[in-house]
Parts: structure tokens; C-alpha cells; sequence
């Protein structure tokens, strides 16, 4: 079985321009939606924390919708319902690039609503008593002590969140995106040569996926936040605030 492997396909589908391409766009949209998820995430999460039981129930439909249906029929739904639902959408500059980036942008904020809204959970609520007894406001509060101590918890899941969401985008393909499987797909629809298109695609993803990892583990080690960085006779008894945070 394997002297039908043809070698030099698989080297010329290695370097073509529609591969390294097709992984550049994927990690462009990659980039694009997990940004986006954040910013949506960071405001879902301080929702899913309201104190307006509308505003809760909202925040907890929309991660219901995202999260309890699939992603290839939300990416479907987007590229082929949406145009009918608004007009709007059936423009030109509705490409499957966009259609790709906005439902995974808005899958990906409900995930990202619960990775962060445990971050700000983790801080001691004994943080924000002692920023209201300086006088600061709540969006001060937020920005100065909660938020800073929360990155540490939130920054290694986020990197997974890439890396989950970078394969992800494989699923636009079905709306003809110039992906990386796209690439693959095609070459092997003109060649009918499966195993070598597919390899070199699967070669790609490794690659990518693993120095990604790699960079993952680096942050976990600079951002994680164990016992072990600080000496328990040197810990603060008192809510690590100063005065100065209360300008």
C-alpha cells in the first residue's frame, strides 16, 4: 500500500501557495474571532454577574444557544439564513471569510464568557471590599485590582481556546472559505490522490498546532499563579491595595 504513496505530490502540495495560504487565512480568522470573543466574553461575563435578573437571563440564553448547538449549523445558519432573515447580508462584502468570522466569534464568546468570568471569580471578593472602603468605583475596581490578578487565571485556557478554535475553522470549508482543508479538498478532487492531499494538510495542522502549544505552556508557566511564588510568612495579612489605586 505504501508504494502508491506518490512523494512528490505530497512534497508539491507541501509548499504550494494554496496550502501555505490556506494555513495563513486560518490563522487570521483564528486571530480575528478569538479577539473578538474576549472583548464579547469580558462583557457576558460581568452580565452573567448583574444584578438585573434580565440582564442574567439574557447573558444565560445566549451561551445556551451557542454552546448547546453545534458549530458547523451556526456557521450554516449564519452563511444561508442570514442573508433571508436581512438583506443586508446578501451584499457582496458578505464573503465566507465574514459569515466564518462571525459565528465563530459569536460560539467562541460564550465559551469565553465562562473562562473569564471564572478569572474574576478566583480574585478574593476581600479585593473589592477594600477598594469600595478607598473609595473607588466599580468600573476603577475592575480595572486596577480585580482584572490585573484575574489574567493569570484566564490566559492559559484562552490559549487552548485558540488552539481549539484554529482547527475549528476548518468547519468553514463547507462554505467554500480558501481555508487549508479547502486546499486539501480541492487537490484531492483533481488529483484523486487522498492520502497525500490529506497529509500535507494534516502536516500543516500539526506544525502550526504544536508550536502554538508550545508557546501555551510558556504562558502557563509565566502567568499561572501557584503557592509556591510566594513565602507564607512573607504573604500580606491585609488586601494587596494601596492608596494610590484610590486616584
Amino acid at each position: 500500500m505504501l508504494a502508491s504513496f506518490d512523494t512528490h505530490l505530497f512534497w508539491t502540495a507541501l509548499t504550494s501557495s494554496p496550502y501555505w495560504r490556506g494555513a495563513l487565512l486560518a490563522l487570521a480568522l483564528t486571530a480575528a474571532a478569538l479577539s473578538t470573543a474576549v472583548v464579547g466574553g469580558f462583557f457576558l461575563a460581568l452580565g452573567r454577574e448583574s444584578s438585573s435578573r434580565a440582564v442574567r437571563t439574557l447573558v444565560f440564553l445566549y451561551n445556551w444557544i451557542f454552546r448547546a448547538t453545534p458549530t458547523l449549523l451556526q456557521l450554516l445558519f449564519i452563511w444561508n439564513a442570514l442573508p433571508q432573515l436581512w438583506p443586508v447580508f446578501a451584499g457582496t462584502w458578505f464573503t465566507p471569510f465574514v459569515a466564518a468570522y462571525i459565528a465563530l466569534s459569536l460560539n467562541e464568546a460564550a465559551y469565553m464568557c465562562e473562562i473569564i468570568r471564572a478569572g474574576l471569580l478566583s480574585v478574593d471578593p476581600g479585593q473589592e471590599l477594600a477598594g469600595r472602603a478607598l473609595g473607588m468605583k466599580r468600573r476603577r475596581i475592575l480595572r486596577r485590582v480585580i482584572v490585573p490578578q484575574a489574567i493569570r487565571i484566564i490566559i492559559p485556557p484562552t490559549g487552548n481556546e485558540f488552539i481549539t478554535l484554529l482547527k475549528l475553522t476548518s468547519l468553514a470549508s463547507v462554505i467554500s472559505l480558501q481555508e487549508l482543508l479547502t486546499a486539501s479538498q480541492n487537490l484531492a478532487a483533481v488529483k484523486f490522490q487522498y492520502v497525500e492531499s490529506y497529509l500535507a494538510a494534516l502536516v500543516y495542522y500539526l506544525v502550526i498546532v504544536s508550536i502554538l502549544m508550545a508557546v501555551q505552556s510558556r504562558l502557563e508557566r509565566r502567568f499561572t499563579w501557584t503557592s509556591r511564588r510566594r513565602s507564607p510568612v512573607l504573604a500580606p495579612a491585609v488586601p494587596a491595595i494601596s492608596q494610590s489605586d484610590a486616584r
